[in-house]
């Protein structure tokens, strides 16, 4: 009985379901963060922040961390001149700021405790920052790094000060030892202008809180989340094992790439190219060539069976006197059917029972490579998109750029190139045309009941991997 292009797809997802639902529940492995596997592979269940996103209060700009009430009055009739403290540069530990004076700040710096903003250097007078002294951090004592602008200032007075503004500037780290509290080297920064309390200040936790969701179960790690995850302090990362798949292409006329081989024998350019598409899509992939014997390819794929997840076969399913999949796995239940399309038309499904371990899929394609490849892109690739959190490739509609006649009795899967100009030119036909399938940028679909489209017809087209 032959079916349509769409039931068929929906069929391969309905069988592979339960093996991609005892993956996700049952098969979760570690990887460090900094693992160039990881780029590859999917989380395994939902991961929460180990820490907040900023980690601590910072500074968004260069510039002078102050209290925004000692510039309220500030303007450019009547500037506010402020004598600065030691300057505080990414990595420091958090200064105290005292009340009063300018602590110069670079780019990621602790916010210092008793700040509340930030006025970039260029919206300073002058422009520029002058010699700036960063703070000791050694054979300091408090006393040391207690001096305001206008005389000394007692600790008590100090700490009463910056109590106010603590919760903008709270740190996720330790309280900082005497060596970091704020003293005041000469130099100073004049302002022309307020700043309300929170500019150019990054607070601790504003992207994401300590505790908060950073990936979803079966988020694909991309580079943007891998940078995620190590900014929210997560240092192993829980994910999927990847989905472990045979592909066995079958015939007496095959040779591995590279064996020596006689005049009727041919490379095997299905095995590689279609372990290289599902390795895209996060596969961990076999490959073996087996002969045209159905019991060899039986005992094959039953020592397979226990290792491998999925089984991909090519070749063997057609109407040939000499079959050896269909042959080989119609005793073991294996179902055999034409699909309405072109190319791909034979279809074939089966499953291998081992005692003791779940039943391991069988997804049988035909043998010529345009046929298995876009059998494997169309039927089995949107599964394996779908189990590595990838998103489905969008279409996009370009014009014919000539006249295209179809079957129409079957949906029929075109190959076609990018003109300069923007529109698709299909390529041949054939099932066996490798190199044009390589030289081909998108699929064109062309449904059932159409048997001829005309030059100029906008079409929707796909991108796929070739």
């Amino acid at each position: 009985m032959t079916c349509t292009y769409d039931s068929h797809r929906a069929e391969v997802a309905a069988r592979l379901a339960p093996l991609l639902a005892h993956v996700r529940a049952n098969a979760a492995e570690s990887l460090h963060i900094a693992d160039p596997e990881l780029a590859t592979r999917v989380t395994a269940r939902e991961i929460t922040a180990h820490l907040p996103i900023p980690a601590f209060t910072n500074s968004q700009m260069d510039g002078y961390a102050v209290r925004a009430v000692d510039l309220a009055h500030a303007s450019a009739d009547h500037p506010v001149t402020l004598p600065l403290g030691y300057a505080a540069a990414a990595g420091d530990p958090q200064l105290w700021h005292a009340p009063g004076s300018a602590t110069p700040v670079m780019t990621g710096a602790p916010i210092p405790r008793g700040a509340d903003t930030v006025v970039p250097v260029e919206l300073t007078v002058g422009g520029q920052f002058p010699k700036l002294m960063r703070a000791p951090r050694e054979n300091a004592s408090i006393e040391s790094f207690v001096e305001a602008a206008t005389g000394p200032i007692s600790m008590v007075a100090l700490q009463a000060a910056i109590d106010a503004p603590a919760e903008l500037t709270q740190s996720t780290s330790q309280p900082v030892d005497t060596a970091t509290y704020q003293a005041l080297p000469s130099g100073s920064a004049t302002f022309h202008a307020p700043s309300p309390e929170g500019r150019f200040v990054r607070k601790a936790g504003e992207d994401l809180a300590a505790g908060a969701v950073v990936a979803a179960a079966g988020a694909a790690l991309t580079p943007t989340m891998i940078g995620a995850l190590a900014a929210s302090g997560i240092t192993q990362v829980p994910v999927r094992r990847r989905l472990r798949v045979l592909v066995c292409s079958t015939g007496d006329e095959l040779a591995h790439p590279g064996e020596s081989h006689n005049a009727a024998h041919i490379p095997d350019a299905n095995g590689p190219m279609l372990a290289a598409l599902l390795r895209r899509y996060g596969a961990e992939v076999d490959l073996t060539i087996v002969p045209d014997s159905p019991r060899q390819l039986a005992d094959r794929l039953r020592v397979h069976a226990g290792l491998a997840d999925l089984i991909v076969t090519m070749g063997g399913i057609s109407a040939g006197a000499f079959e050896v999949v269909r042959d080989a796995l119609e005793p073991l239940g294996g179902e055999f059917h034409p699909v309405a399309m072109q190319p791909g038309g034979p279809q074939g499904f089966a499953s291998i029972t081992i005692e003791g371990v779940p039943d391991t899929p069988v997804l049988c394609f035909p043998g010529n490579p345009v046929s298995s490849f876009l059998s494997a892109e169309l039927f089995l690739a949107p599964v394996l998109r779908e189990f590595a959190g990838l998103r489905p490739p969008a279409p996009r509609t370009r014009t014919l750029a000539h006249d295209v006649e179809s079957p129409a009795t079957k949906h029929q899967v075109r190959r076609g190139l990018i003109t300069p100009e923007g529109t698709v030119r299909i390529l041949p036909p054939g099932s066996h045309f490798v190199h044009d399938l390589a030289s081909a940028d998108v699929l064109v679909h062309i449904p059932v009941g159409v048997s001829e489209i005309a030059a100029g017809t906008p079409v929707e087209t796909w991108s796929f991997d070739v």
